[in-house]
């Protein structure tokens, strides 16, 4: 019996891979993630130097280097973030600027300590000078970091509604954030894990719709599906086959996406900055994890989203018996919530992002719990869990669904 589930499971999996959309959606999706998402924003509009074009599609060809003087750059003030770590890096930027040095300028970390000295020091921001702080602050008044911090920690989930419980259950978890945060040139990381993996689910769930919607509705649509049915290996043995086919398949792309994204991280960024915080990306992200930890959990979260997701277009598929139909039911599962998101209550909002590849790993960086049971709960456990058991729950439906082939 075993023999035979894999020679159908090789089979579908065979089926499913000689298909023009699946060989052409890969392609496309490998292009857009990987290529231009990764290798492209690396060297060119993420991080190449400036051209003065508005856009970054106007920066110039040479990340690579731009990463290299940036990392060489603030390599002297890695270790732990303190006040004088900061007072050092503006102190150092005003030299720059006043000394008219501005394509040095550019290799500095100054749009990440911009945003530290607006976020803990906002009484010092001129609101008369158009600058950026960093360009006139006084960096003897860049005093009491972490108290600041709490400080504006405090404030925030105040103004976000998160009180009582919650805020303990969500202080109790930043306590866990060693401190002093470690700090490194963290601007291609930020990259990464914000906009390279952080949409990489968005853009999967598109090409994941369109070749694994047919896997059911095709067999009607081809006319073939009275016959499965009439085959020994019919019923549930074919829609067995036919799921772990799905499922591989996610995970197949996931991992094939993932590895050029590894490729290309380790070529531009290389190992540097592993063990900064996540704080250098979001100061009031209360993660207790390094860049690492972070990249594993968003990379987890894809994977895992992607599975989630497999399971959810197959019952779709198993159940629409017209190809176009079970597209678009499938699209809509990923691409409706969000826009019918602001219409809802922010308890609705919540749950839409644990539908698979609806929410984003980066809700690592945000404070965001859901309440069970009377605790608060960390939004990213419940996001890397419930997606793809609402997957998983979802496969023995679409095989009753097709076996009964009505």
């Amino acid at each position: 019996m075993e023999r035979v589930e894999r020679e159908l499971f090789w089979s579908e999996h065979k089926k499913l891979w000689r298909r023009a959309s699946v060989k052409i959606s890969v392609l496309l999706c490998f292009t857009y993630v990987v290529v231009f998402g990764s290798v492209l924003s690396f060297q060119w509009f993420s991080l190449g130097s400036l051209s003065g074009y508005s856009t970054g599609f106007g920066n110039n060809f040479d990340g690579y280097s731009v990463i290299r003087d940036s990392q060489a750059y603030t390599l002297p003030f890695a270790g732990d973030l303190t006040d004088e770590t900061i007072q050092q890096l503006v102190r150092d930027y005003q030299r720059m600027y006043r000394e008219g040095l501005e394509e040095e300028s550019q290799r500095t970390d100054y749009l990440t300590v911009n945003l530290w000295l607006r976020a803990l020091w906002p009484e010092l921001e001129d609101s008369a000078d158009y600058r950026q702080m960093i360009y006139y602050v006084d960096p003897e008044k860049l005093t009491g970091l972490y108290e600041r911090r709490t400080q504006a920690l405090e404030t925030f989930l105040e103004n976000n509604g998160q009180s009582g419980r919650e805020k303990e259950a969500i202080l109790k978890l930043e306590e866990k954030a060693g401190k002093p945060f470690r700090y490194a040139w963290t601007r291609g990381w930020s990259i990464l894990l914000c906009n390279i993996i952080g949409d990489m689910g968005t853009v999967m769930a598109l090409f994941l719709a369109i070749a694994l919607s047919p896997v059911f509705s095709g067999e009607w649509h081809d006319h073939t599906g009275f016959l499965v049915m009439t085959t020994k290996n019919g019923r549930r043995g074919i829609a067995r086959a036919k799921i772990c086919t799905g499922i591989a398949f996610a995970i197949e792309l996931s991992v094939l996406l993932t590895a050029g994204i590894l490729a290309a991280q380790l070529f531009f960024l290389g190992t540097e900055g592993w063990d900064a915080s996540v704080q250098n990306i979001k100061m009031l992200a209360v993660a207790p994890m390094n860049m690492l930890q972070a990249e594993i959990y968003e990379f987890a979260f894809t994977l895992l989203g992607a599975v989630g997701y497999a399971g959810v277009v197959m019952l779709i598929s198993a159940a629409a018996k017209n190809n176009v139909l079970a597209l678009l039911l499938c699209l809509a599962v990923t691409y409706v919530p969000p826009v019918a998101a602001q219409y809802l209550p922010y308890g609705a909002q919540k749950a839409m992002d644990l539908i698979p590849l609806v929410g984003s790993g980066t809700d690592l960086l945000r404070t965001n719990t859901f309440s069970l049971f009377g605790r608060y709960v960390w939004s990213p456990y419940l996001l890397l869990a419930v997606p793809v058991l609402a997957g998983v729950l979802c496969m023995p439906f679409a095989v009753r669904k097709w076996a009964r082939g009505r």
